[in-house]
């Protein structure tokens, strides 16, 4: 894995941090392949049962690096003066990298944490907001930002922020971009839980390795469900809840738990 991307597998945990600390994080072409084949190989990985995704330094990411998009932009606009036709390389990077980020992220069959620990911004608040549970420290930060240079939101931030907070704050924070402090996030449902900063990396470390440790099948499920009902009416949930609860009541992970509940004993998962 590239240097811009750590990632390391420890008890079903894998952790993945973005490595750019001196560019807080922001999105070049090198770092959003890394976090794309990163998560694709944790998604992938039957020893992986959980996932933490988290930055390294002062931020969680910032989202697109500009000075990298900036010379993308004159190397387009130059071919065109010279008649070349070109599919816009500066966008192709929402096909390429955003959108199979954040579908890894919110479609593999295991729990996704993000650990906030700086300002997330633009596609990398919407990377957040696509990971399952999000613990925030209580320095960190949301910003949408996209409009700020005159772009729509990306990375699922149109999907997943109004399910956070309501299509009216949504389109608040989207039309006009503002930093929502952690204490806010929590507030509004963006957060789940915030830590004071010096506690965040042992906080979301035993929160992803409690979920590592649990009913995979069953965090699965609960994603599936979830998605699934976001789209649909009460009446496709419930049957999408009656063939989801069939396929889990088979699973070991299921008959071990009612074990363990009949003998008053703390079960064991295997995650099958």
């Amino acid at each position: 894995m590239a240097d811009t991307v750590l990632y390391e597998l420890t008890d079903g945990l894998a952790t993945i941090t973005l490595n750019r600390p001196d560019a807080m994080n922001a999105l070049n072409l090198d770092i959003k392949v890394a976090l794309r084949d990163a998560l694709l190989q944790a998604a992938e990985d039957p020893a992986v049962r959980a996932v933490l995704l988290t930055g390294s330094g002062r931020a969680f990411c910032v989202g697109q690096d500009l000075k990298e998009h900036i010379g993308l932009l004159a190397a387009d606009r130059e071919a065109h003066a010279r008649g070349e036709a070109t599919e816009g390389s500066t966008m192709t990077t929402v096909a390429l990298h955003y959108n199979p980020i954040v579908t890894t992220i919110a479609g593999m069959p295991k729990p996704v944490v993000a650990a906030v620990n700086g300002v997330a911004a633009g596609a990398g608040a919407g990377f957040a907001m696509a990971a399952d549970y999000r613990i925030m420290a209580d320095s960190a930060s949301f910003n949408t930002s996209f409009v700020g240079v005159a772009l729509t939101g990306d990375s699922g931030i149109s999907w997943t922020l109004q399910r956070l907070v309501g299509h009216g704050r949504a389109a608040d924070l989207m039309l006009f971009p503002r930093t929502v402090s952690a204490a806010e996030a929590l507030e509004l449902g963006i957060a789940n839980r915030v830590v004071p900063a010096a506690e965040l990396a042992a906080e979301a470390t035993a929160v992803a390795r409690a979920l590592a440790q649990g009913p995979t099948a069953a965090y699965a499920a609960v994603k599936e469900s979830l998605a699934y009902a976001a789209g649909h009416t009460l009446t496709d949930a419930l049957a999408k809840e009656d063939e989801l609860q069939r396929r889990l009541g088979s699973s070991d992970d299921h008959l071990t738990a009612v074990d363990a509940f009949v003998k008053k004993e703390k079960p064991r998962f295997t995650g099958r």
